[in-house]
């Protein structure tokens, strides 16, 4: 059979469609099939930027760390993307070479314009390194360059919470929720420092406003009712547990333990009783 020969326009046609379908196919949890797709698209083009990064994600979605360092090292030679180096330093990382990683990532956030993420990467393992300080310190000298980026701030905010720095964390996403009021994650963040700070009756009304959000999210749902039991509105709490249970039988286990951790809370002898309360089919 001879082989089809293909236009330019009809090249890139076929390329983008082998990466759209690549990109679902990551998205859709199935790793392999996203590796084969990225990887045809590589053989004709090396240096494709887009089907090197969905082939190095595909390669440490399945815990193929040093093959995903291989790929992304090469397509770092070919160009010049901050986002491929950034998911090099990922991979060099879940690798276990984290000083190769931040060196990586120290020469990506050089880089002008500015490219958040790697901020944000290298705030994350400079934290995962026990060095909280200068994770605080890199972030904020990101928000100078970038004083309007919320992923950023939000970054900021955790590793102020990780220090716990209750102050500064409430500080950071009191001002993300300033400019993003709709933001669920912001919300979520804010409730857990009322938590800490044993404000619950107000962690209660912003988690209600998370759900409005998600109404799906069933860890935000199993903290609300948890708020409502310390804030002695027990039915409401109790219900709140039994919907989150409900929704996501997997979620039963915390709900029961907020039951039983809440003051004038329940405890349950038997795995049955507890699945009957909770209205949960145990099958």
């Amino acid at each position: 059979m001879s082989k089809l020969n293909l236009s330019r326009p009809e090249q890139a046609s076929s390329t983008n469609q082998a990466l759209e379908k690549a990109y679902i196919a990551l998205q859709m949890q199935r790793p392999d099939e996203a590796e084969r797709l990225a990887a045809n698209v590589l053989k004709s083009n090396r240096g494709n930027v887009p089907a090197a990064r969905i082939l190095g994600s595909a390669l440490l979605a399945q815990n193929r760390q040093r093959e995903a360092v291989d790929v992304l090292q090469r397509s770092v030679r070919r160009s010049d993307n901050p986002e491929i180096e950034t998911l090099l330093a990922v991979a060099l990382s879940a690798a276990g070479r984290g000083d190769d990683a931040i060196a990586q990532l120290q020469r990506t956030i050089a880089r002008r314009p500015p490219f958040a993420p790697a901020f944000i990467e290298l705030g994350r393992q400079l934290s995962t390194a026990g060095r909280f300080e200068d994770g605080i310190e890199l972030l904020e000298s990101g928000l100078v360059l970038l004083p309007d980026h919320i992923e950023l701030r939000m970054a900021l905010g955790y590793l102020h919470l990780k220090r716990n720095n209750r102050a500064s964390a409430r500080s950071t996403f009191l001002r993300v929720r300033a400019v993003a009021p709709e933001r669920h994650d912001a919300l979520v963040a804010l409730a857990k420092l009322m938590i800490l700070d044993g404000e619950y009756a107000v962690a209660a009304d912003l988690y209600r406003h998370a759900l409005r959000l998600r109404s799906d999210d069933g860890y935000t749902r199993i903290n609300l009712g948890k708020c409502l039991l310390e804030v002695s509105e027990r039915d409401a709490g109790e219900s709140t547990l039994r919907a989150a249970a409900h929704g996501a039988p997997q979620l039963a286990g915390r709900a029961i333990l907020a039951l039983a951790s809440a003051p004038y809370g329940r405890i349950f002898l038997r795995p049955s009783a507890a699945a009957k309360f909770l209205r949960v089919d145990r099958n």
